[in-house]
């Protein structure tokens, strides 16, 4: 049977993997956020992955669509909906869930379903294939299939982009395992693994980002220790790498959809099965530290050079999680925010990256637009326009510290760095 693939979701993981596909397959890219489809239809994408001429180009070889409807004249789906965490730190498939409803409302015998979201090793076939059952009313491995392949997407990243990452695939029986990998083989220029379950791909996401939340935890923890004891963290990284197998991670602010969101997928499955994960959580404790840390340092640098807190201003250079780019995504710096504004200072936020409206809805942050002088500037993303002009002219000539959480700039330039 020839493939019709149906991608719902249409965000950072969506949008590319339904171009990529279109491009040998007939494809559906549905969403049901309609601001959204209007957007792509006009040739608007707001995520800023695909410029308008790609867009053009792309409607003529897919259909963009807010309609379920249309999802019935397509025997493959490709779910990648995001999987958030709630504020408690559990799991959050309501996404995930509604998108598998609507899915089911729609599955035919022989179609297969497959996940691309972040879940935890188990939830595609205990918890989103009862939910497809149950909606087409059809049975799982006899009418239906699923595969697994987790997504690899990096925002903003135009070098390795979705082709030019190798992907792992798998499937609910050996010979979907197949079909599965061939499917994307036949768009992944890097090549597939396939994996021998859909939990060993769950697990393998998973642990993806849990390893490098835990390494820059470990570096976060020794820029604590360092603190403490006035050496300058930078200095002993460059002095360690000297060594051939010393890992080159560096200490920061730890936000986005991934790195500090996947490994609560992992401690929850564990913590349900009777097994507490230390390590991870500790890692995760570490590095939820980190915020209060530098707004703590910030104030006591301006004491230490006998900057008044009471009437002080502050400002912090960048609020997406990322450099150059517009993504917002459980950015970690509201909470320095917060933090500087509990210990007295007037605080603005300035990133021309970041979309003023919504910064506002997501953190109640009004960026500002039209940054003045100050007696505490904060580098927290090193977007190349901060870079390019400098911090010195947003000092207060009268008396300002700088702190660079990123270590971005020269040390003499700054008063502080993480």
């Amino acid at each position: 049977m020839k493939k019709k693939i149906a991608v719902i979701g249409l965000g950072y993981v969506g949008l590319p993997l339904a171009a990529a596909f279109s491009k040998k397959y007939t494809v559906l890219a549905y969403d049901n956020d309609s601001a959204r489809v209007r957007g792509l239809n006009s040739g608007l994408d707001r995520i800023e992955q695909l410029s308008k001429t790609d867009l053009i180009q792309l409607q003529q070889r897919l259909t963009f669509s807010e309609d379920p409807k249309s999802l019935s004249d397509y025997n493959t789906y490709i779910i990648t909906v995001p999987t958030p965490v709630t504020r408690t730190k559990e799991p959050d498939l309501s996404f995930l869930l509604e998108a598998s409803k609507t899915v089911g409302q729609y599955l035919k015998k022989g179609d297969m379903v497959i996940y691309e979201s972040t879940v935890y090793p188990g939830c595609t076939e205990e918890d989103c294939v009862p939910v497809l059952e149950k909606a087409s009313g059809l049975k799982f491995n006899t009418d239906f299939f699923c595969g697994y392949s987790p997504e690899r997407i990096n925002p903003g990243d135009k070098v390795n982009t979705l082709t030019k990452i190798k992907k792992v695939t798998a499937g609910s029986t050996p010979e979907v395992a197949d079909e599965v990998d061939a499917l994307y083989q036949s768009i992944i220029e890097a090549g597939t693994h396939k994996a021998s379950s859909i939990k060993v791909a769950e697990a393998s996401k998973a642990i993806e980002n849990a390893q490098r939340d835990l390494n820059i935890s470990f570096v976060n923890e020794l820029a604590l220790i360092f603190d403490r004891m006035e050496i300058d963290t930078q200095e002993v990284l460059e002095a360690a790498a000297t060594k051939w197998n010393f890992l080159p991670f560096k200490p920061g602010l730890v936000g986005g959809h991934c790195i500090s969101v996947d490994p609560y997928f992992l401690t929850h499955k564990a913590i349900q099965l009777g097994y507490t994960p230390e390590v991870i959580l500790s890692g995760r404790n570490v590095n939820d530290s980190i915020p209060k840390f530098v707004a703590t340092k910030v104030v006591n640098l301006m004491r230490n050079k006998g900057i008044p807190i009471d009437g002080s201003k502050a400002l912090i250079l960048g609020i997406t999680f990322k450099e150059n780019f517009n993504d917002i995504r459980n950015s970690k710096v509201p909470e320095i925010y917060k933090s500087l504004k509990a210990q007295g200072l007037a605080v603005e936020v300035y990133d021309p990256f970041a979309d003023p409206q919504k910064v506002k809805i997501e953190y109640g942050i009004t960026l500002t637009d039209n940054p003045g002088q100050y007696e505490a500037v904060i580098l927290a993303v090193a977007h190349k326009v901060f870079l390019e002009k400098g911090l010195g002219q947003y000092k207060n000539p009268n008396g300002a510290i700088v702190y660079d959480i990123k270590s971005a700039l020269d040390r003499e330039a700054t008063d502080g760095r993480l």
